[in-house]
């Protein structure tokens, strides 16, 4: 064989193939999981406002402030556990988005609506950055906020960049001075202020009918806004001031996109069922294995009684091995092959006994034959089971060998 036949015919040799079958198991095994934890592994910092988001007006700078602070803080992508409840739900929806979620919302603790304010787009050159473009419209604004939070509310907008200084409608102070730029607040009927700016102009206010906050500027929680030590200080005073003590503070990023779906690969992958998914992939392997090793063909299923003449012949044989009778089926044999041979050569009819036998041993002397009938037939007389085979084959070899000689 040359050399390149001897490659070509080692490419496909067995431990290939299993490796290939190994690497092809374990890559689709981890594509699929990937594919079930997809929303989860989304790290979301894609330049919106939202808690996922470190751009200048995310929310991620307040939620990793909270986190480091040790004050319980999460980010929902879906039902909120039972231990966060009653905690602040903070919503952070953009400009355009429709406000069916929010009238979805059945939240029995105190939710907080950061309103939108800025138009942006993303930065050229750094990933999860954002360019501000501008301010948006306040109808574009308030678009977001339900029809029954919306109705008579009122967007105000001051001019350039000033030193905010929060206080409570009492007239005492709140946090520390805040840098604004185009600072905004709210008015309308129903509503109950929380914190007004220095000129009495609402900045967080309360619904009368329902426990929902309403922030009118997002820079005082974003990151711009925490781009100070003071303005870190007002946005954690904000957010503890209407929330519960040691109750979580929980950020929705479900309006972003950002939701964790249920799907049947990820049940299957979660206790209580990852132990039935563990049972069946060892049994798979298993089967893999077995298919792997075996040699030959499939048996296939038999017949509880068989039938045919070959079954008759099994029967008839395994009858006879159980009588212990195998020995003396030899003799017998060797006078069938006798009286076939005779037939076979043509010999004298009336031929019978002992002068058969020496009228076959002649043949077979003068045909050259390996043996004579007459050793033969002695050694069928003597034959124990074990030599039953080589009989067989010697009588049937010394009839193939008169045949042949005659012919």
């Amino acid at each position: 064989m040359s050399a390149s036949q001897s490659k070509s015919a080692g490419m496909f040799s067995p431990m290939t193939m299993l490796v290939l079958v190994l690497v092809g198991v374990i890559s689709f095994t981890g594509l699929a999981v990937l594919s079930a934890y997809a929303p989860e592994l989304r790290k979301g910092d894609n330049g919106g406002e939202h808690a996922l988001s470190r751009s200048s007006v995310g929310f991620g700078a307040v939620s990793r402030l909270l986190s480091l602070m040790g004050e319980p803080v999460l980010t929902s992508r879906g039902d909120l556990p039972a231990s966060a409840e009653e905690g602040l739900l903070v919503l952070t929806p953009s400009t355009g988005m429709s406000p069916a979620p929010l009238e979805r919302n059945d939240h029995i603790g105190p939710t907080l609506i950061v309103l939108p304010k800025w138009v942006v787009g993303g930065h050229p050159k750094r990933r999860g950055w954002v360019t501000i473009l501008g301010d948006n419209d306040f109808r574009e604004t308030l678009s977001v906020l339900p029809v029954s939070l919306r109705k008579d509310l009122k967007l105000n907008q001051g001019k350039g960049k000033r030193m905010v200084r929060l206080r409570r409608p009492s007239g005492e102070a709140f946090g520390a001075p805040v840098q604004i730029d185009q600072p905004r607040s709210l008015s309308g009927p129903g509503w109950t202020p929380v914190l007004v700016d220095e000129g009495g102009a609402t900045v967080l206010a309360m619904h009368a009918d329902s426990w929902t906050y309403v922030l009118a500027d997002p820079d005082y929680l974003n990151t711009q806004g925490l781009k100070t030590a003071d303005g870190a200080r007002t946005a954690v005073a904000m957010l503890n001031l209407i929330r519960d003590e040691d109750s979580p503070v929980v950020f929705d990023v479900t309006l972003h996109g950002f939701k964790r779906t249920r799907s049947l690969m990820r049940l299957i992958l979660e206790p209580p069922l990852v132990g039935a998914t563990l049972v069946a992939a060892a049994l798979a392997l298993l089967a893999g294995a077995q298919a792997f090793a075996r040699f030959g063909p499939p048996l296939r299923s038999r017949r509880a009684v068989a039938l045919g003449k070959a079954a008759l012949a099994d029967n008839t044989a395994g009858l006879v091995r159980l009588a212990g009778r195998e020995h003396r089926m030899a003799r017998l044999y060797a006078r069938l092959i006798q009286a076939s041979a005779a037939r076979a050569i043509g010999a004298p009819r009336g031929l019978d006994g002992q002068d058969l036998v020496d009228f076959l041993d002649r043949v077979s002397r003068t045909v050259g034959a390996t043996n004579t009938y007459s050793a033969l037939a002695d050694r069928a007389l003597t034959a124990t089971p074990s030599d039953l085979m080589a009989v067989a084959r010697d009588l049937h070899t010394w009839k193939q060998e008169l045949i042949r000689g005659r012919q």
